[in-house]
């Protein structure tokens, strides 16, 4: 069985779906998802990739990212992922979505329509041993400041949403302290 992913439009419109690595091989525009938990210190768990990983291995990103399957709405999808991935499953709001593009040096592209979720959770996951390769919290000022001085380190989607989103995210932990 293939793994198809949805395909989407520049208006982000599911058009279709096709297997994960044609997608990735051919460059077509894709619906993806970028979940950032926190805990109550403030603090966004990371997680590094596991080695094994096709494009990106060993490199550090946020707790949780895929794409859309075939078959799944995105709060299905994403809530099946982060347990899939992170062994545990929390309520996650939307934030907001971009688009961005790059291609890497194994020839595969990413060429996504990326959504971002946030969630809150107290506890230690049980991470896959096929996704991830370890894991951290970190909060976001020191993460912005290690990004800066090592973006070796991490994925371009996290350093991506890191420049461009970063008030959007700590607006969104900021509404759920008060809260």
């Amino acid at each position: 069985m293939t793994n198809q992913i949805a395909i989407v439009d520049s208006s982000d419109n599911v058009t279709g779906y096709d297997e994960k690595l044609k997608v990735h091989v051919e460059g077509l525009l894709h619906r993806a998802f970028s979940i950032f938990i926190f805990n109550s210190a403030g603090e966004l768990m990371l997680h590094q990739r596991a080695l094994s990983k096709y494009h990106s291995p060993g490199l550090w990103t946020n707790t949780c990212c895929s794409h859309l399957p075939q078959g799944m709405d995105m709060e299905q999808a994403t809530h099946r992922r982060l347990m899939d991935e992170m062994g545990f499953d929390t309520e996650l709001e939307f934030v907001e979505k971009f688009h961005y593009r790059i291609d890497f040096d194994n020839g595969l592209t990413e060429n996504e329509i990326d959504h971002i979720y946030i969630g809150f959770f107290e506890g230690e996951p049980n991470p896959h041993a096929d996704e991830v390769e370890s894991y951290t919290w970190m909060t976001l000022p020191n993460l912005k400041r290690d990004i800066e001085a090592n973006p070796q380190k991490y994925t371009y989607w996290l350093k991506h949403i890191v420049e461009h989103h970063y008030t959007d995210l700590c607006d969104a932990l900021a509404k759920y302290q008060k809260a």
